[in-house]
């Protein structure tokens, strides 16, 4: 994926679509514990949207994306009002959105992360949306292609993913499978917010391989989720 993407667009608009989220919650809302984050509030994964762009500016990236690098974050924020998160994360947004396309492939790693969460947010005020948006269409290539390559590095062939942008083949190869799902649902599944009875559900030609198709971080739920 190269400089041509913009990055920055999508994730100021991201950004914008978070804030009016969160502006818009009750009280209530903002402490409950998000489904898809179970061990965060609503405004926890808001403190590490905000404290991600924190790090990356003062250049804390000793255990990048790990939980305790993330955990920090939450922690770091834990007694601040949701003012002064937001306040924060617009002060230093800014600063990151060109930045954005010089990460090099942590820029899908970026990106990806942020829709993530304000998907697990959006779930948790129960307002869907944002499932077409720029940021979907970006972190939906990125993802695929490293799932594309743990295929092809256990010679499982490629897989064809058709979708309602059209159909999309990750990997080399004679494809080893091939499914019908949206972007938003793939990029739900690959990030652990989708059980596997909801990813085998798919309709899928060929073995789903879920242990391809999970990125290595995350596992897939318990239970079914469909935020």
């Amino acid at each position: 994926m190269g400089d041509e993407i913009d990055y920055g667009s999508a994730y100021s608009a991201l950004r914008g679509r978070v804030i009016e989220l969160v502006v818009q919650a009750t009280d209530d809302q903002l402490e409950t514990l998000t489904p898809a984050t179970p061990d965060w509030r609503t405004r926890d994964v808001l403190a590490h949207l905000t404290g991600v762009t924190a790090d990356i500016l003062t250049g804390n990236l000793e255990g990048v994306g790990t939980d305790p690098w993330t955990q920090v974050q939450v922690e770091a924020r834990r007694d601040r009002t949701v003012s002064d998160l937001i306040a924060e994360w617009q002060e230093n947004g800014p600063v990151i959105d060109p930045m954005i396309h010089s990460f090099g492939a942590v820029a899908g790693q970026f990106l990806t992360d942020s829709i993530t969460h304000e998907q697990d947010i959006r779930g948790a005020l129960d307002a869907p949306g944002a499932r077409e948006c720029d940021a979907i269409g970006i972190s939906f290539s990125w993802i695929g292609h490293i799932v594309g390559d743990m295929r092809q590095q256990s010679g499982a062939g490629a897989l064809v993913v058709n979708t309602e942008s059209g159909t999309h083949v990750f990997g080399d190869g004679d494809p080893g499978g091939t499914c019908t799902t949206s972007r938003f649902d793939f990029i739900r599944a690959t990030t652990g917010r989708r059980s596997v009875d909801q990813i085998e559900a798919w309709s899928w030609d060929g073995d789903p391989r879920i242990d391809l198709l999970v990125l290595p971080i995350f596992t897939p739920r318990p239970d079914p989720l469909l935020e």
